[in-house]
């Protein structure tokens, strides 16, 4: 994989993880690292090749609870399908030193690139078979079907940031599936279908992961119109819809923040277009006040 995101903004913390990776890689017996580095959010993780397996490092502060996302990746080997492409963990070290805790996650080499180098948000056209897209409905069909106790969005979140990013009164979710909840072009292969980055999976909105993906494809409309009749049976449905929604209130609130700036008016006029499907249903739902 090649760089997702920008590295730290300081050299002392971009010196601080590549230590850590290279102190990982030599207490797992591991060879030097080589090729480019993949740097995740905000710098938080850190990913080389090393030999035959890829070596990624997370770090977050000592004093930090561990939340779900530290064993996301453990959690998901262990709890998810082998037909659900995805990269085997071969190996997990946990350590700490200073005022951080680091874990290191040894996994296959992927030889594939991904769909989108550089961030989550699609520059181009796909253009992919028609197999790529039938193993993607197949992979997220066996992963809604999963049972999990992990919680990838929360019903509060939805409450709070309704009204302010979308300018609805909340909705109640009453269709919760199990879902990768970070699905996007810079966490998919191109050649081959494998899914990466399974840090943030578990319990999710039905529709939410399409919706996502969606929402981060809408600067290529020809692979947007292509996910939305892919998944027509999930979209195009209610609860789809309301999905779709928190996958667009929570891009809007990153959007806010100053993230995918050229995202922001697709993102706000899919989300008025969704409103006015649903108040148009019949069958709103937990949407009734929407209807009225």
């Amino acid at each position: 994989m090649d760089q997702l995101f920008s590295p730290p903004r300081t050299p002392v913390e971009q010196q601080r993880m590549r230590q850590a990776h290279q102190a990982a890689a030599r207490a797992l017996l591991l060879p030097a690292a080589q090729g480019p580095e993949s740097w995740g959010w905000q710098g938080r993780t850190l990913g080389r090749r090393v030999g035959n397996r890829w070596l990624r490092v997370v770090s977050q502060p000592s004093a930090k609870p561990v939340s779900r996302l530290w064993d996301g990746a453990a959690a998901a080997d262990a709890a998810l399908p082998r037909a659900i492409p995805r990269p085997r963990l071969v190996d997990v070290m946990d350590w700490n030193a200073g005022e951080h805790r680091y874990r290191a996650e040894v996994s296959e080499l992927v030889p594939w690139p991904v769909l989108q180098h550089g961030g989550p948000v699609l520059e181009h056209e796909a253009g992919l078979p028609d197999v790529w897209w039938a193993e993607l409905r197949g992979a997220l069909t066996a992963l809604a079907g999963v049972s999990t106790h992990r919680v990838a969005v929360r019903q509060d979140w939805i409450d709070r940031n309704f009204p302010t990013y979308l300018g609805i009164p909340p909705v109640r979710i009453t269709a919760w599936v199990t879902g990768h909840a970070d699905l996007h072009w810079a966490n998919l292969s191109a050649d081959h279908l494998v899914i990466f980055d399974w840090e943030s999976w578990g319990a999710v909105p039905r529709g939410y992961d399409e919706g996502l993906l969606h929402a981060y494809g809408l600067a290529a409309p020809r692979t947007a119109a292509r996910i939305r009749k892919e998944f027509a049976h999930v979209l195009d449905t209610p609860h789809g819809r309301i999905g779709e929604l928190v996958a667009l209130a929570q891009l809007l609130q990153v959007a806010a923040r100053g993230h995918h700036p050229e995202l922001r008016s697709d993102l706000e006029l899919r989300a008025q277009h969704l409103i006015r499907q649903l108040a148009r249903s019949r069958t709103c739902g937990s949407m009734r006040h929407v209807c009225e």
